[in-house]
This record gives C-alpha cells, sequence and structure tokens, in this order.
C-alpha cells in the first residue's frame, strides 16, 4: 500500500524532497499514519495556490492516513518569513478568528471529517495562547542555536533586508508544533511547499532532542507549482483565484481552469484532481490527438469546481458559459449576468430614453452614426441578448437590467456593460 500511495505521488509529480524515503517508506506499510500539513490565516480565504499540500494530505486520506490542518492562529500573529523581501502585516485576534472560520468552512470541501480516519481541525494558539514568553524560551529556544537558524534559507534570504526577532522566532514555533502534534496526535509526517523544508527539519530536530532514539517522523516536501511559460499560477489579471466564491466567483473559477494551457494542463490533472491515471492518460492522448476539443481542459474545470463550490456552482458555471458562446443571454439570470460581465469594458451614463443609434454610439460600441446604422440593420446589436434591427428602437427602462445596466453586444464576441447612474 506505501509503494502504492508513494508511487502514486511520485507520477503526480508532488514529491520534492523526503527526509528518509525508506524509513517513510516502512511506516506507512507498517501502520495507518496520522500526518499535518499547516496554514496561516492571514486571510480569511484560501487560493488555489494554497491547496496542493492539502490536496496532498487528502490522498493519505483516501488510503486510509488521518490528515490534521492546522490553522496558525498563533503563527499567523508573527509571520513566517520565507523568501518575502518584508514583513507581515501584524492581524488582530479578531481578524485571524473572522479568518479561521473562513478558511474551515473551505476545508471541509476538500476533506472527510467524518469516517473513521477524519481529518482533525487544530489551531496552535490553542497550546501556545496562555504560555508565557518565560516558558517558551526554556522549553523551545534553548533547542536550537542562532547558527542553526541563520543556516537556514528562508532566514538567510532576509538577512540582508533585515528581519525582526519576531519573524526570526517563526521556526522555533512551527517547530514546536510538529512536536506538539507528535506527541498528542501521534503525528509522524509534515508535508508542505518546498518553502518550508526549513521548518520542517526543525520540527524533526525538536523531536529529535525531546524524545529517544526509538522516535520517528519524516517530513515532505512538494514543488512549486509553475507554469510552462515561466509566468506565475493562480494569477489572473484581476489577481489570485480565491476559494471564497465572493472574490472569485464559481464561473471565474472554472474560466481559469478552462483557459488552461495545452502544455500545462495534464500536469495540472495530476497535481491538482483525484481522477485515476487511466483518465488522465487518455486526456492526455486527446491534448496530443485532438486538442481543439480541449477535453482535458473542460475535465480539469469541472473537477475543480466541483470539488470547491459543488455540483450546482458547477452547472450554473457551465450554463454562463454555453450562454456566452452562443449569446443566447436570455439562459441567464440578473444575478449571472452580473457575475458573468463583471469584468467586461464598462460605460456610465445617465438614465434616459435613447434612440438605439445615439445608445450604442455614445456608449462606445459603434465607432460613428453611419456604422451603428449598419450594424443595427445588419443584426450585429444585441441588448442583453435580443438583437435589435430597428434603427428606431428606443432603449428605456425594459432594458435596464435591476434598473441599473445593460449588456450590449456587437458581433459575436464584442460585449459591453452600460451602467446606469
Amino acid at each position: 500500500m506505501a509503494n502504492e500511495l508513494l508511487e502514486d505521488l511520485e507520477w503526480r509529480g508532488l514529491l520534492y524532497q523526503q527526509t528518509d524515503e525508506e524509513g517513510l517508506t516502512n511506516l506507512l506499510n507498517e501502520e495507518k499514519i496520522s500526518l499535518y500539513c499547516g496554514t496561516d490565516p492571514t486571510a480569511d480565504s484560501l487560493h488555489i495556490g494554497h491547496i496542493v499540500p492539502f490536496l496532498t494530505l487528502r490522498r493519505f486520506q483516501k488510503h486510509g492516513h488521518r490528515p490534521i490542518v492546522l490553522v496558525g492562529g498563533a503563527t499567523g500573529m508573527i509571520g513566517d518569513p520565507s523568501f518575502r523581501a518584508d514583513e507581515r502585516q501584524l492581524l488582530s485576534d479578531e481578524q485571524i478568528a473572522n479568518n479561521i472560520a473562513g478558511i474551515r468552512k473551505q476545508l471541509e470541501k476538500i476533506f472527510d471529517f467524518g469516517n473513521e480516519n477524519g481529518a482533525l481541525l487544530v489551531d496552535n494558539k490553542d497550546w501556545f495562547g496562555d504560555m508565557s514568553a518565560i516558558d517558551f524560551l526554556r522549553d523551545y529556544g534553548k533547542l536550537l542555536s542562532v547558527n542553526y537558524m541563520l543556516a537556514k534559507e528562508n532566514v538567510a534570504s532576509r538577512l540582508e533586508t533585515g528581519i525582526s526577532f519576531t519573524e526570526f522566532s517563526y521556526m522555533l514555533i512551527q517547530g514546536a508544533d510538529f512536536n506538539h502534534l507528535y506527541d498528542n496526535y501521534n503525528c509522524r509526517v509534515q508535508v508542505g511547499g518546498s518553502d518550508q523544508w526549513g521548518n520542517i527539519t526543525t520540527g524533526l530536530e525538536f523531536i529529535r532532542k525531546t524524545h529517544d532514539e526509538n522516535a520517528k517522523a519524516f517530513g515532505i516536501t512538494i514543488p512549486l507549482v509553475t507554469k510552462a511559460d515561466g509566468t506565475k499560477f493562480g494569477k489572473t489579471a484581476g489577481g489570485s483565484v480565491w476559494l471564497d466564491p465572493k472574490k472569485t466567483s464559481p464561473y471565474e473559477f472554472y474560466q481559469f481552469w478552462i483557459n488552461t494551457a495545452d502544455a500545462d494542463v495534464i500536469k495540472y490533472l495530476k497535481i491538482f484532481t483525484f481522477m485515476s491515471r487511466e483518465e488522465i492518460e487518455a486526456l492526455e492522448r486527446s491534448v496530443q490527438e485532438e486538442p481543439h476539443l480541449r477535453k482535458a481542459q473542460h475535465a480539469l474545470a469541472e473537477e475543480m469546481t466541483r470539488l470547491i463550490h459543488g455540483q450546482e456552482a458547477l452547472d450554473q458555471a457551465i450554463r454562463i458559459s454555453k450562454a456566452l458562446f452562443s449569446g443566447d443571454l436570455k439562459l441567464l439570470t440578473v444575478a449571472e449576468m452580473k457575475d458573468a460581465f463583471k469584468d467586461v469594458p464598462t460605460f456610465e451614463m445617465e438614465k434616459a430614453d435613447k434612440n438605439i443609434v445615439d445608445f450604442i454610439v455614445e456608449a462606445g460600441v459603434s465607432p460613428s452614426k453611419r456604422q451603428a446604422r449598419e450594424d443595427v440593420t445588419n443584426g450585429a446589436i444585441s441588448l442583453n441578448g435580443e438583437k435589435v434591427t430597428d434603427t428606431a428602437y428606443e432603449v428605456g427602462a425594459a432594458d435596464r437590467l435591476d434598473d441599473a445596466f445593460t449588456i450590449v453586444r456587437r458581433g459575436k464576441k464584442n460585449y459591453k456593460m452600460v451602467k446606469f447612474d
């Protein structure tokens, strides 16, 4: 079973560093274990760049192991120095509590919290919150030398620009986390991104120094997800792709994955989905032999949107996509139109009835009245999905959705949202 799990992780490109490959294989063959991954609640939502370690933990859960998700109420107040150029903004207790609540809801979409090996959600503020500075320094500060800490790459990268003692102490707290979970939850493995190697090995050092030689714990890191063209993964023109549907709507989330390049889509299917090797290899052949069908992109978008937002949200995202492709906006609700067109060019004008020709010229849809009359007569202009072919048509209240906006289409793909004061 261990070989099957680890071979699958290797095939998916999810193994970057291991502290003891042979020891971990033997452990997984001998028993079902607990293992953990942590995140700091620096925002009230995760984004897709955060979830690869959690999805990896879920793969362990599917093989009978128990995942522990640590949301760092304590470390979130400190800030990880990992390869950042500056200090994190410190958050209040109230902000952190709100952020943890938001993240918890998203993790419940990824993990099964209810069965025999159900996931556990823990907060390191529960064991650090009431600890005094003296107790912390006495119990943990003495376990590492300053030389050991300075040699860690994530700290060394900050020495020229400067690092506060607050962030310098971060690795002590994270190392103590692993030690606490080892003692109280029999947690044997920590999983993290490749930038967490220094913190993970610090935890192993704590366990080695506070236990006898029979103590066995392990660390795994996952490679940074990249795009084939060298640009940053998980970013769009609008910013990060969030799991929170209020920050990134299910339609936008779906579109992000649909727009994956052929060069990246198979890699992302391996990393992000739970599709089988046979299914992914079949889609890989489709990319090579019939790329115009984009079967792999559709599978990726459907799997990810269903996982994070559910089947109903996926159905809605597909419906919006089909309506936009066909131009039949009558299939959409007003709310879905707002969602679908929030990033298209907009124009603001006063509420007043206007002739269709004057309307589309003023909105910048057609460049001149002559061209506007041709566009209308030729059936190239639609308002909210309805074609307008009469140059005498008056655009009025009936064309204003929610009495606030009108969607104008010229040709097949040129959309504009006209907003009314």
